[in-house]
């Protein structure tokens, strides 16, 4: 079935036995260097914390990958099915699942304009999607520019999927659209709260969807970042899921949301969908992307190993720096991504209903003090749609110097506002 999400007992053989961990390889005044939005959209006494990038170099496959393209001055467009190989190959390895057929696997920019461009395969304009709240904030911001309708199945207490809420509100999508189209947009892994659906809890949504007339496209980009005690089940290997879609990249993973690629993978009662995906939709993904995910999936598997052993730790110092600085904060130990969802709601900073869901590097509440008073950046919880007031995103793959400091800071500016 599935295996958990660090173990790689066949290897590869183009990096070294053991790898360093990369969240300790680069230090701040290096990582001050960059030019990302991580890095560049907040001043420089601030410790970025928010946005999904990884403070790690590139993985040396990826690296070598990159090197060899551009010296030799292959930079063209995309060709060939080496990238959806790669990741039949990493899923046989990682997962024990040998369903990415290449036949039915198709080319996209990335994963959100992936499911834009498969919700408009499978919906029309005006049609109902389903997210589970709160979720990935662009889920809100691409869904309704495109003219879909988001419609909240919210998780329960515990963060997970609850199967009444979801059927409650597949059976009130289907009586308000009749025989009209739905689709439920499923983060798998969940951003933001870190948890991995298990196979059990897959197989009902699947169940459900069946039922119900409604198509599911999981988002599995957080797929290779599944921590130890957990393990990853791709929404496509459940029982029902046969007319569904799953979307992967090597983005998270291997930390390379600046050089654009992703696949979209069609179950096998969805083929004929995929089919009539628009031949441009594919020359929108970046080539040099398309060696690097391949570089990253084919060779990449030890390296991820180093990283996954170092999330684990951070996952565990977090938990510590926050009983002892943040004493009153929830933190549901994440099962997977690099992601914690923290509960800030006994600090009474809830504006909720205030802000513009799509805008995502939006500030309110706790979010707004850290950013003030800690001078700490961490993604605010009410942009993740309902359930996501008084909360914050902390971004934990980063080193555990940078980590403990920023949470001392945190502590710091949360007993001043408690006085």
């Amino acid at each position: 079935m599935t295996t958990v999400g660090g173990s790689n007992p066949a290897g590869d053989t183009t990096e070294a036995q053991t790898c360093a961990n990369p969240l300790e390889e680069c230090t701040l005044e290096q990582l001050r260097q960059r030019r990302s939005m991580k890095w560049r959209t907040h001043p420089a006494d601030v410790l970025p914390l928010w946005v999904a990038e990884m403070d790690v170099p590139l993985a040396p496959a990826v690296a070598d990958a990159l090197r060899d393209a551009i010296e030799t001055g292959d930079t063209g467009y995309p060709s060939g099915t080496e990238f959806a190989e790669s990741l039949a190959g990493f899923a046989s390895r990682r997962w024990n699942w040998d369903g990415v057929d290449v036949d039915r696997v198709g080319l996209v920019p990335d994963v959100m304009m992936g499911a834009v461009q498969v919700l408009r395969l499978i919906t029309d304009p005006g049609d109902p999607v389903i997210v589970n709240s709160p979720v990935y904030a662009p889920f809100y911001a691409f869904v309704t520019h495109d003219d879909r309708r988001i419609i909240e199945a919210p998780l329960g207490q515990d963060l997970r999927i609850n199967p009444d809420t979801l059927e409650e509100t597949f059976r009130r999508a289907r009586e308000a659209s009749g025989k009209g189209k739905i689709a439920y947009l499923l983060s798998n892994p969940h951003n933001p709260t870190g948890t991995v659906h298990t196979f059990e809890e897959l197989a009902a949504v699947a169940e459900l969807a069946h039922r119900y007339g409604i198509r599911v496209v999981a988002d599995e980009i957080h797929a290779p970042l599944v921590l130890p005690g957990a393990q990853f089940t791709p929404y496509l290997s459940v029982p029902g899921a046969e007319n569904a879609f799953s979307l992967m990249s090597a983005t998270k993973g291997w930390n390379l949301a600046g050089i654009k690629a992703a696949l979209v993978i069609a179950g096998s009662a969805a083929a004929d969908d995929l089919r009539r995906m628009p031949e441009e939709v594919n020359h929108g993904a970046s080539y040099l992307g398309v060696i690097a995910h391949t570089a990253a999936f084919r060779h990449g598997d030890r390296w991820l190993d180093a990283l996954l052993a170092g999330l684990d730790a951070n996952r565990a110092l977090l938990g510590r720096l926050i009983a002892e600085h943040l004493p009153g904060i929830g933190y549901t130990r994440p099962e997977g991504t690099y992601l914690a969802w923290l509960d800030c709601r006994s600090l009474g900073l809830d504006p909720e209903g205030t802000r513009d869901l799509a805008a995502v590097t939006d500030l309110a509440g706790p979010a707004q003090l850290f950013l003030e008073h800690a001078r700490v950046a961490l993604s605010s919880g009410h942009i993740f749609g309902t359930g996501g007031a008084g909360h914050v995103r902390l971004n934990f793959a980063t080193s555990q110097s940078i980590l403990t400091e920023a949470i001392v800071r945190m502590g710091r500016a949360a007993a001043l506002h408690k006085r």
